[in-house]
């Protein structure tokens, strides 16, 4: 390394979790051919995906919902709380118009979403962004969420406590509940970007959140958002 270089990043860890081979194969040749990504694991069910995740600590899971033996979402919610698998980050992939798990999978604690349907350029800022530790949750993808699965029958969400959150912070968390970017909610409420992120970083540690994606989830679970057209 000559005097001044930066070190070089560690690649980004890859878990494919993809039953159709044909599919997972195109993914690990995209990702391996990737400068800064690596693929670990490949997981061809729903348990295998979660001994390989154990065992790898991958950075991002890209995990299918619909996988033998055991579903995606149920694969996500046993990485998610796995004490010490605290780095690993799920990123779901979803035929949007027939899943009907995005908010279990929010639940469950996925940090984002991908549609089948994405390039090869979309899934590798997928992989990128979630690996950075923020959600895959444009506000535009967050709306329709919203809108399609809050709707649907689905089991009634625990009460969350807001306790200590303060009334900005509230004003806030309304706000990301409603689909709105930082620079959305920084104009709503008349303050700097800067100082939105500062409101959201206390919200993550009040409410014990992983990322905005969480946040979504505690905004309807605590009432402060509505689901559409009175459904709950």
């Amino acid at each position: 390394m000559t005097a001044g270089a930066l070190p070089s990043r560690p690649p980004i860890r890859v878990l494919l979790a993809e039953d159709q081979v044909l599919i997972r194969d195109s993914f690990k040749v995209l990702i391996d051919a990737t400068p800064g990504m690596t693929v670990v694991g490949e997981a061809g069910t729903g348990t295998e995906a979660v001994l390989l995740a154990w065992r790898h600590r991958p950075d991002v899971v890209l995990m299918d919902v619909r996988m033998p033996d055991m579903d995606g979402i149920e694969a996500t919610r046993r990485i998610c709380a796995d004490p010490d698998g605290d780095g690993v980050r799920v990123l779901i992939l979803t035929t949007f118009d027939q899943d009907e798990y995005v908010y279990a999978s929010l639940r469950a604690g996925a940090s984002g979403f991908l549609l089948k349907s994405a390039t090869a350029t979309e899934l590798l800022t997928a992989v990128q962004v979630v690996a950075s530790g923020e959600a895959l949750l444009a506000p535009t993808v967050t709306r329709r969420l919203i809108t399609e699965f809050l709707q649907g029958p689905r089991p009634a969400p625990a009460v969350r406590d807001l306790g200590g959150v303060t009334e900005r912070e509230r004003e806030v968390l309304t706000l990301i509940g409603r689909g709105m970017s930082n620079a959305e909610i920084a104009e709503h409420l008349h303050l700097t970007v800067g100082t939105v992120k500062t409101h959201i970083g206390r919200l993550l540690a009040k409410l014990q959140a992983r990322d905005r994606a969480q946040l979504v989830i505690a905004a309807y679970e605590s009432g402060l958002v509505a689901a559409p057209d009175g459904h709950r």
